[in-house]
C-alpha cells in the first residue's frame, strides 16, 4: 500500500506540475478608451485615442519620458544627435539592428521617406513640420540630417509628436492603407480592428528592447463612463481611462483597483472674441475674470479633480511660468465695468450703456469635456451676479467648431468654452496657434482674435531661439502680457483620472492623456 500511495502521490505531483503553465501569469491586457480611434496613420491624426494606439505600434527618433509627472526628451530610434551652431541642421545617429514589424530594416532612408511623405502637404499634420523643415538628407545608412529653414527652438519637442514617429517604409512604397493596417518598430504589432468595438495588438518578438510581457493588448471602445467603471470593477477591463469624478471615492475603497490622479496638460478656458464691440474693451474682459469663482467650480463641479491656473498653459508644459492673475473679486469686477461705462439700470440687475443692456452670448459644448455644460452654467451665474446677462446656448461639436472658426467679419462669437492640450508638450504649441496675430481663424487656431505686437515678437523669439533659458524668459513675458490683457477667462487644468486593476504594474501615464503599456506586467 505504501508503494501504491507513493506512486499515487508522484502521479498527482506530475499532474500539478504539468498543469503549471495553465496557472502562469495572464498575458492579455485590456484597456477601455472613452472614444474610438479615428485612424492609425500618425501623420494624419488629431485625436488622443488614435495617438495612444499609434504610440504602441510606432516609435520616433526621440520621444517623451515621464519623470515626476513632467515630460523629458529621451532617445528612441536615435542614439544621439547634435545641432549646428546656427540651429538649422540637426544630425541624428540611428540605432543599429532595428527592424519594422514587416521585417524591413530601420535606417536613414526609412526616416527620409517618412518626412518626405509628411512634407508633401497631403496630411493633417504636414503643417506642423512644414513651417520649419526644408529637407531630410541621408548621410549614410545610420545617419540622417534635418535641414531647417530657420532655427526652431521646439524642434525636439515637435519631433516627439505623433507626426514624427516612423511608419514602415514598405507601406509608403506600396501606397498602402496605413490608417487601417499600420506597421512600425514599436513594442506591439497591429492584429485587427473591429470597428466600433476594439483594436487588438500583439507583442513584437523582435522589439529592440526585448519582447513585451503582454502577449496581447486590446483597446476597447467604451464611450459610457459608467460602463467603463463597471467593467474595471468586474475585471473585464484591466485599465479604464477617464474615470468620472463622482466614482473616485467609491473606487478608492476597492482594494482590487488602483487610481492615478494627476494634473494633465489640458487647460479649460472661456475664449473671448477680442474684436467684439463689447469685449474689445480690456476692462470688460478683466471684469469677467474677476467675476468668476474658479475655485468653487473646481471644488463643486469638478469635485476637486481640476486645478485653477492663470497662465494659458498647464503646469507640465515646457516653458510654463507662474503668472499673477485674477482672484475672485466681484466688487472689483463691478468697478471695472463701471469704468468701462456700464452702469446700473433703472430696474433689474443687468447693466446698461448708451441704452443697451450688457448681454453676451455664452456658447458651450455639451459632453465634449468633463462637466462642460455645468461649468458654463456656473460661469453664467457668476456673470449674472455682476450685471452681465450671459445667454447660454449649446450646439453639437462640429457646429461649435465651425461657428468659432469663421473669419472675423463673419464671426459673431463672444464668450465660449474651449480646451487645449499641446501635443508637443511645449509652450510654442500653446502660444503660437492660440495667440499670435498671424494665427487668427480660419487659417490658424486663434479663435479669440487676440493681437499684441509685443506678444507676437516674444512668440517668434521663443520659436526661433535654441537657448532653453532665453526661450523660457520670452515665454514668461508673453504669458504675463496675455494674462494682463485678459485675452481669455482662463479656468483650470483638468486632472487625468485613470483606473487599473491592482495587479497591473509598470503602466506609464503621460500628462498628454496617453498611456504607454510596453512595460506592463500583471501579477
Amino acid at each position: 500500500m505504501s508503494k501504491k500511495l507513493a506512486a499515487l502521490l508522484f502521479f498527482a505531483f506530475l499532474l500539478v506540475f504539468s498543469a503549471a503553465p495553465l496557472l502562469a501569469a495572464d498575458t492579455t491586457l485590456t484597456v477601455g478608451q472613452g472614444a474610438e480611434p479615428v485612424e492609425l496613420d500618425p501623420q494624419n491624426i488629431t485625436d488622443n485615442p488614435s495617438e495612444e494606439v499609434c504610440f504602441q505600434i510606432y516609435e520616433g527618433l526621440v520621444g517623451f519620458d515621464v519623470v515626476d509627472g513632467k515630460l523629458e526628451i529621451a532617445p528612441r530610434l536615435a542614439d544621439k544627435w547634435e545641432v549646428s551652431a546656427d540651429g538649422k541642421t540637426w544630425t541624428f545617429h540611428l540605432k543599429k539592428g532595428v527592424t519594422f514589424h514587416s521585417g524591413a530594416p530601420f535606417n536613414a532612408e526609412a526616416v527620409k521617406k517618412n518626412f518626405d511623405r509628411l512634407l508633401s502637404g497631403k496630411y493633417k499634420r504636414s503643417t506642423l513640420f512644414s513651417v520649419f523643415l526644408s529637407e531630410v538628407k541621408v548621410v549614410d545608412d545610420q545617419t540622417v540630417q534635418f535641414l531647417l529653414s530657420m532655427s526652431f527652438g521646439p524642434f525636439l519637442h515637435t519631433m516627439s509628436h505623433t507626426a514624427g514617429i516612423i511608419i514602415d517604409p514598405t507601406l509608403i512604397d506600396a501606397n498602402a492603407d496605413v490608417k487601417n493596417n499600420p506597421s512600425g518598430t514599436g513594442p506591439f504589432k497591429f492584429k485587427s480592428w473591429q470597428k466600433g468595438e476594439k483594436i487588438t495588438l500583439t507583442a513584437f518578438e523582435n522589439y529592440r528592447e526585448g519582447k513585451p510581457k503582454m502577449e496581447t493588448v486590446i483597446f476597447m471602445t467604451i464611450p459610457d463612463d459608467n460602463s467603463r467603471t463597471m467593467m474595471l470593477e468586474t475585471g473585464e477591463l484591466d485599465i479604464a481611462e477617464r474615470i468620472a469624478s463622482f466614482e473616485v471615492d467609491r473606487l478608492k475603497e476597492n482594494k482590487d483597483i488602483a487610481l492615478t490622479i494627476q494634473p494633465g496638460m489640458r487647460v479649460m478656458y472661456m475664449a473671448m472674441n477680442n474684436l467684439d464691440p463689447i469685449l474689445k474693451d480690456v476692462k470688460v474682459r478683466q471684469a469677467i475674470n474677476y467675476a468668476v469663482d474658479r475655485e468653487s467650480i473646481c471644488k463643486n463641479i469638478l469635485k476637486g479633480f481640476a486645478r485653477t491656473i492663470d497662465s494659458p498653459m498647464a503646469f507640465a508644459v515646457n516653458g510654463y511660468a507662474p503668472v499673477k492673475g485674477y482672484t475672485y473679486n466681484p466688487e472689483k469686477a463691478k468697478a471695472l465695468l463701471a469704468e468701462a461705462g456700464w452702469k446700473p439700470a433703472a430696474s433689474g440687475k443687468v447693466l446698461e450703456k448708451d441704452g443697451k443692456k450688457l448681454e453676451i452670448k455664452l456658447w458651450s459644448p455639451n459632453g465634449r469635456y468633463p462637466m462642460d455644460m455645468k461649468t458654463s452654467e456656473a460661469v453664467q451665474a457668476f456673470l449674472n451676479e455682476v450685471g452681465i446677462d450671459a445667454k447660454l446656448s449649446t450646439m453639437d461639436w462640429a457646429a461649435f467648431l465651425a461657428a468659432t472658426s469663421k473669419k472675423p467679419e463673419e464671426n459673431n462669437s463672444q464668450l465660449f468654452l474651449m480646451g487645449w492640450s499641446p501635443s508637443t508638450g511645449d509652450s510654442d504649441w500653446v502660444l503660437r496657434p492660440l495667440f499670435h496675430t498671424k494665427e487668427w481663424v480660419p487659417g490658424g487656431g486663434n479663435r479669440s482674435f487676440y493681437s499684441n505686437t509685443e506678444v507676437d515678437a516674444l512668440i517668434d523669439l521663443g520659436m526661433t531661439e535654441n537657448d532653453p533659458d532665453k526661450r523660457k524668459e520670452a515665454y514668461k513675458k508673453a504669458q504675463e502680457l496675455i494674462v494682463a490683457d485678459a485675452a481669455w477667462l482662463t479656468l483650470f487644468v483638468l486632472d487625468n483620472v485613470n483606473g487599473r486593476r491592482s495587479n497591473v504594474k509598470g503602466l506609464v501615464e503621460s500628462p498628454l492623456e496617453l498611456l504607454f503599456v510596453k512595460g506592463v506586467t500583471k501579477e
